[in-house]
C-alpha cells in the first residue's frame, strides 16, 4: 500500500517558471490531481557566533539563507492536515511547513478555515556557503510555538505580496531565527482544478495597501460628481429664475402693466 501511494504521488519544483529568481513554486499531486500548491520568496536570518580577532571575545554574525531554487521537496496531503518539506544544499537546510484545517464557531454558525500551524527549520552551521567560521558547528533546529498564520477560509487560497516576518526559536541557545516571506500564494486543501489556485483571500496588509491606492481615486470621483451636481443645480435654478415674470414692487409702475 505504501509503494502504491508513493507511485501515485508526484512532487514538482516549478520554480524555474517564475520570473522572480527569489521566488519558489512547489506542487504536490496525488492520484494525478493537485492537492497542495505553494509559491513564495523566503529567506531565513540566523544569528551565530564567531571568534573575534583576539580569539578571546565572541562576536555575533548573521547568516541570510534563501530557499534554493534547486531544492528537493516532499509533500503530504490530507483532509485536515497537510505538509510540505523542502531541502537544499545536500540537506544542510530543511524547511517543513505544517497546515491544519479546522472549524470555528462564528455569528454565522460553524465555518471552516485553514492555517499554517507550525514551521520547522533545520540548519547546519558547519555549511560554509552561509556560515563563516561558526563556533561549534553542527545541526540545529528552529521551530515556531502555537503558530496561527496565513489564516484563510476553507476552499480559498492565501495571497500576500507584502513581506511578513515569522519568528522561530532555535535549540542553539534559544537564538531567535527570522523567516521573511513575500509574494506568497498558498493552498494546502480543496484545490478544485489541477495546477490552478482557487479564489484568493488577500492578507490584511495587501487589502490596506489596495485601499490606500484606490482611496484617492474614489475621493476624486466623489469630488468631481459633487462639482457636476452643483453646476447642474445652479444651471437649473438660474434658468427657472430667469423665466419668472418680475413683479415690480413700486406700485407706480402698475399703470404701465396691461
Amino acid at each position: 500500500a505504501a509503494a502504491r501511494l508513493a507511485a501515485e504521488q508526484e512532487v514538482e519544483n516549478l520554480s524555474g517558471l517564475s520570473l522572480n529568481p527569489e521566488k519558489n513554486i512547489f506542487v504536490v499531486r496525488e492520484n494525478r490531481t493537485t492537492c497542495l500548491m505553494a509559491e513564495f520568496a523566503a529567506k531565513f536570518i540566523v544569528p551565530y557566533q564567531v571568534w573575534a580577532s583576539n580569539y578571546v571575545d565572541l562576536l555575533t554574525e548573521q547568516a541570510d539563507i534563501p530557499v534554493s531554487r534547486g531544492a528537493e521537496m516532499k509533500g503530504k496531503c490530507g483532509t485536515n492536515e497537510s505538509e510540505l518539506e523542502i531541502s537544499w544544499l545536500e540537506q544542510a537546510y530543511t524547511l517543513k511547513l505544517f497546515f491544519l484545517k479546522e472549524g470555528h464557531n462564528t455569528s454565522r454558525g460553524q465555518e471552516a478555515f485553514w492555517r499554517l500551524s507550525r514551521i520547522q527549520f533545520t540548519y547546519d552551521t558547519g555549511e560554509s556557503t552561509y556560515f563563516k567560521d561558526a563556533i561549534s558547528p553542527g545541526k540545529h533546529t528552529a521551530s515556531t510555538h502555537q503558530l496561527s498564520a496565513l489564516v484563510t477560509p476553507a476552499g480559498k487560497s492565501y495571497e500576500c505580496q507584502a513581506q511578513q516576518t515569522i519568528s522561530l526559536v532555535s535549540n542553539d541557545h534559544q537564538k531567535a531565527v527570522q523567516l521573511l516571506l513575500s509574494e506568497v500564494r498558498v493552498q494546502p486543501f480543496d484545490i478544485s482544478a489541477d495546477f490552478v489556485f482557487s479564489e484568493e483571500h488577500k492578507c490584511p496588509v495587501d487589502q490596506r495597501e489596495q485601499l490606500e491606492e484606490t482611496l484617492p481615486l474614489i475621493l476624486g470621483l466623489i469630488l468631481g460628481l459633487v462639482i457636476v451636481i452643483t453646476l447642474c443645480v445652479y444651471h437649473i435654478h438660474h434658468k427657472l429664475t430667469a423665466n419668472q415674470v418680475q413683479i415690480p414692487r413700486d406700485r407706480s409702475q402698475y399703470k404701465h402693466m396691461g
